[in-house]
């Protein structure tokens, strides 16, 4: 497979999962880009290893991850709230605010307990390949998830009250 292959038969699906990381289909586009160029420079690398796809959606996620150590933390965001990159709910009026409220409470995750929710539950991967993903034990990954659902639920329970 070439580069040029995989960045047709994948570029879309790595965008959807940027999206879910960062919430804002712009910083998607941004780290997906990036990480791209990466790939290319490193094609050979990449296409040896056992799953092209796994191993690009790792780059993806620690490029995520260092999100703070580059150029991204001094990029202005001029809106507070995510763009409608999520599919259109049913046109409920608190569906919208529902799916607002939800993307504030996982902006504020930190990013490794984020990437993990998005890998478990929008993903839908076992805990060994998000492991592998993030480059971290299964026990690491499953503390992670944990401590997001945990702080998720910690932000409904003080909302409901």
């Amino acid at each position: 497979m070439t580069y040029e292959e995989f960045a047709d038969a994948r570029l879309a699906a790595l965008l959807r999962y940027a999206v879910m990381l960062t919430g804002d289909p712009h910083q998607a586009q941004d780290l997906v880009q990036e990480t791209m160029v990466r790939v290319q420079l490193n094609w050979r690398r990449v296409a040896r290893s056992d799953v092209p796809e796994r191993y690009v959606r790792r780059m993806l996620t620690n490029q995520f991850i260092d999100w703070r150590r580059g150029s991204w933390a001094r990029r202005v965001l001029l809106r507070g709230e995510p763009d409608e990159a999520v599919p259109a709910p049913t046109d409920h009026a608190q569906s919208a605010v529902d799916r607002d409220q939800v993307w504030s409470w996982l902006s504020r995750l930190p990013r490794r307990q984020r990437a993990t929710l998005v890998l478990r539950y929008y993903e839908d991967l076992p805990d060994a390949e998000i492991a592998e993903i993030l480059g971290c034990a299964v026990g690491t990954v499953r503390s992670c998830i944990s401590r997001a659902l945990a702080t998720l639920r910690a932000e409904y329970v003080e909302v409901c009250s």
